[in-house]
Order: C-alpha cells, then structure tokens, then sequence
C-alpha cells in the first residue's frame, strides 16, 4: 500500500516558503556546464567545404580592410599576406595557418578560484546582456542607465546561479564621463563580484587600463601565464576592422588576455541576405582577426565570435527568433570546431520592447539553438530588450530561469540505478500510482525543475494572489534578490591600491563625454 504524501504548508504564507525553497534549488550553483547531450548540427559536411572554400577565396582575392593601423600592416606583410593600402589579400590557407597556434579551449580565472570557467570544447558558459545605453523596470521605464544600474545587474548576475561570468558593459553608465567611466565598470565588476569578467574596448588606452588593474588584482606574472580577461572585439561588417578594435585587441592578446572576434552582422545590411552568403563572409572576417591574434602573441587565447540578426525587409529594423539566424548560428559553431576554436554567439535575444510574449517567444527561439549547437560562450544570456538598446531588470530574473532550464538540459539522461527506477516500477505494479512510493519521496524536491517565475498554481491560487503576471513576479524577485545581495570578500590592500590606481588615473586628465 502507498504510503500518504506529506501535506504541504497552507495558505499565503505556505506558498510563499514553496516559492523560496524552489528559488533554492532550482538550479545548482557551478561554475559553468559541461555539456551531456549530442550536438545538433544543421549543416551538413559537403556544404561547410563550400563555405570555408568561399571564405578563402574572399581573403584572397577580396581581402580584409584593417584601417588606419601601420603596425598591423606591417604584421601581416611580414606574415605573407599581400598589402595594398590599408587591403590585406591573404594567400589561400594563410589564415587558417596562422589561427592553428591558438588554444582550443582555456581557463578564464575569477579572483575566487571556485569561479574559473573553462571556455570551449564541451562547456558552456552563461554571460549577461551587454553593451545597451538604456535601462527599464515597471516602476521607472526606460530611461539612461547609470552606474547604480550598472551596479545593480552585477549584483543578480553575481547572485544569480545560472549565470557564471559577470560580463562586461551590462548597461553604459551615461551618469559618468565618457572617457573615464571604465574604470568604475571595471572595478564594479571587481568588487561587487568574484566571477569572470570582460574588459573595456572602446580605445587601446582603456584596454591597457583594464590589464593595469588585473594586474593589481592577480598578480603581474600571474596574468602573463593566465587568462583573467576577456574582451568584445566586434568587425565592423562588412570586412573591415577599425582603428579602435585593432588597438584593443592587440593590447589583450599581447597580455595573454582572451579576445573575442566577432562579426557583427545585420543579414541585408552588413551581409548578404542568403545565409550562405553570410556564413562565407563572417567566417573571412574571422578569420582575419583570429591569425592577427596570434601574429601579436603566438598562444594567445581567441574565441571565434558571431553575431548574426536578420533585418527586416520592411522597415529596416533587426529581427530575432526568426528561421534564418539559427541556421547562420549551427553552421558557424560547426565552423568553429574544424578551426578548434571556442564558439561565441548570442543568448536570450529580441526585438520587444517590454518583457511580454514577443520577448519570450523570440528570446526561446534563440537561446535554444545557442544551446543545442554548440555555444561556448553565450554573451547577452539575461537582460537584454529591444534590439539591445535595453537592459531589462525584469527581463533578466526571467531569463535566468530560462538558463537554469538549459542547466538541466545538458546534463543529459541520467542511466544510474536512480535513474532507471526500477525498484520504482516494482513496487507501485500495475494500476497503482506514483505519489507516495519510496522512490518518488526520494526524489520529490529534485525529479523536475521548478521555475522561480512561473506560476503553476490553480486559477484559483492566481487569482487570490492578485493575478500577478510573470512579469511581476520578475520585478519581485528582482528587488528581493538586490535586497538580500552581500559581497564577495575583497583583500583589502588590494582594494586600496585599485582604488588609487583609478584616483590618480582619473586626476591626471580632463573628463569628456567624446567617445
């Protein structure tokens, strides 16, 4: 005979506990995910000849701008590559040849050790919104971000156990001086955080800084031998690197900091509409920008990055969760594996403006594939809104429910002798049921993911509780979370001496607000 299930507790006050236990665990805190499922791979191996054969014949005869660079130039010249101006035209296979120098998967070290990810091969790594100008939550709307903002989603991300790195700019903090204001997001990153985090790349000077202050922090010949950075290195689509990007990106592969090679890919605008026309472009582009990495430091860890959006033919404006950038994505991380390299792509991406069902849908319909496929580092996996104009609060507590969804997904199918239940099947028979045998008290707190923002009650249940939106619930979890945030220990002698080092980097020139 079934043994009777535990009564739960009643009430508001009951469902609330339920609430914040599941909040507990439903997701386990790691490091990062190593991956137990089959990839899936939409292209077949006959057509990624085709694309890798195109995208040769593009260096070649085409060629890759690098502008406004001398001592880039002069890299590539040396390395064989055909310099006509600021044109590089690399013979067929130089490239390839080039890239084989850099690692196919590295350690990223936080400043706790516990933290480390490990980025390529079968891991995967969660990593927030970056880059928009604007913030939204229910009460205040969209508005500017600033550096509390900036502050703030540093904190979930830290508290948050589905993501594992910090990130990098999770809002621009439009409150502080353009040409100074790297210094608060780095070290905003440092102190309020022990994750991994991405450096500054809007000019080579702020790269350096970034390095400085690693090197406060780990130690100089620690990072000479590690990777405790890593950087955005977007192309400037079509086929041409700018001025900034080159600075930046020789600074951090220089110090054996990791770089990330992205072309940056609006379909119809930056590249052909087809998505093999895209595919054969961004891979040049890559391409490039990878082989200059290790023309400054043989070694150097680089990820093969690609950010790809479909526009719409009507109004001009990026689409996401469409058919199109997912085919783009399969194909370029199986691209990226015959290079042995690590795969960047995009996360919980959309074009909504608010955290509603277009959010969600198009959000599911891109981060899904990032998972499936092969995704090393997912950048923008919580937060982002409207094309990335936006960082949402409550986008991101939603969309962190989402990764620990994938968390569970790539653990695979689990064939212990738990797993297969059979001791189960045994003792419930035929025509019982389940809820009160052995196995399933064994197992009831961990057998299913239990969402932190879903409701599941009965309509009853949401009803009495105000008919509250997933959205609110966001928004009340959001504040619960920031209110509940402590810190992360910081060595204090550490924390003085970074300190000083902004204070008097800061004094030593004049703000502006010029990019």
């Amino acid at each position: 005979m079934s043994k009777a299930v535990a009564a739960p507790p009643s009430g508001r006050r009951g469902r609330d506990a339920r609430r914040a236990e599941r909040a507990k665990t439903s997701s386990v805190s790691i490091p990062y995910i190593t991956r137990n499922i089959p990839l899936t791979e939409l292209c077949h191996s006959e057509a990624l000849d085709i694309i890798e054969t195109n995208a040769e014949t593009v260096l070649e005869e085409i060629g890759i701008e690098f502008r406004d660079d001398e001592e880039t130039l002069t890299l590539f010249r040396e390395a064989g590559a055909d310099i006509d101006g600021t044109r590089v035209r690399f013979p067929r296979g130089l490239a390839r040849k080039l890239i084989e120098t850099a690692p196919a998967e590295f350690t990223q070290h936080g400043r706790n050790p516990k933290r480390n990810v490990q980025i390529g091969g079968d891991h995967l790594v969660f990593v927030p919104v970056y880059g928009p100008p604007f913030v939204r939550d229910l009460e205040g709307g969209r508005r500017y971000g600033t550096i509390e903002d900036f502050e703030n989603f540093v904190k979930l991300a830290y508290m948050a156990p589905s993501i594992h790195h910090s990130g990098g700019t999770v809002c621009e903090p439009v409150d502080l001086p353009v040409n100074k204001r790297h210094y608060d997001m780095v070290y905003t990153h440092i102190k309020y955080s022990d994750k991994p985090f991405m450096g500054s790349v809007t000019h080579p000077q702020r790269a350096r800084d970034t390095v400085d202050m690693c090197r406060i922090l780990f130690g100089t010949d620690f990072i000479d031998d590690n990777t405790v950075c890593t950087s955005l290195i977007n192309v400037n689509s079509p086929m041409t690197f700018d001025e900034t990007m080159l600075g930046s990106l020789k600074v951090y592969a220089a110090a054996n900091q990791a770089t990330i090679v992205t072309p940056f890919i609006m379909q119809g605008a930056m590249a052909p509409v087809s998505v093999f026309g895209t595919l054969t472009q961004a891979l040049a582009e890559a391409m490039a920008g990878l082989a200059l990495t290790q023309l400054v430091r043989p070694g150097a860890p680089v990820v093969f990055g690609l950010f790809s959006a479909a526009l719409s033919m009507q109004s001009g404006a990026p689409t996401f969760g469409t058919p199109e950038p997912t085919l783009v994505l399969s194909a370029a991380a199986q691209l990226a594996r015959r290079l042995k390299l690590p795969f960047r792509s995009g996360g919980s991406l959309c074009a909504s403006k608010i955290p509603d069902a277009q959010a969600a849908y198009e959000s599911a319909h891109s981060l899904a594939p990032a998972v499936l496929c092969g995704v090393n580092f997912v950048l923008h996996g919580a937060g982002w809104l409207e094309g990335g104009l936006v960082s949402s609060y409550e986008k991101f507590v939603m969309d962190i429910d989402q990764l620990a969804m994938m968390e569970v997904l790539c653990r695979g199918y689990d064939t212990s002798e738990n797993g297969q239940a059979m001791d189960a099947i045994r003792e419930v028979g035929p025509g019982a049921h389940y809820l009160g045998c052995a196995h399933t008290q064994a197992n009831f707190e961990t057998a299913f993911y239990r969402s932190t923002v879903a409701d599941n009650n009965s309509f009853e249940q949401w009803q009495t509780e105000g008919e509250l939106r997933t959205v609110d619930r966001a928004s009340k979890g959001c504040k619960e979370m920031l209110a509940s945030y402590q810190p992360p220990p910081l060595d204090e002698a550490k924390d003085e001496e970074l300190l000083a080092f902004i204070a008097e980097k800061k004094a030593s020139f004049p703000d502006s607000n010029v990019a």
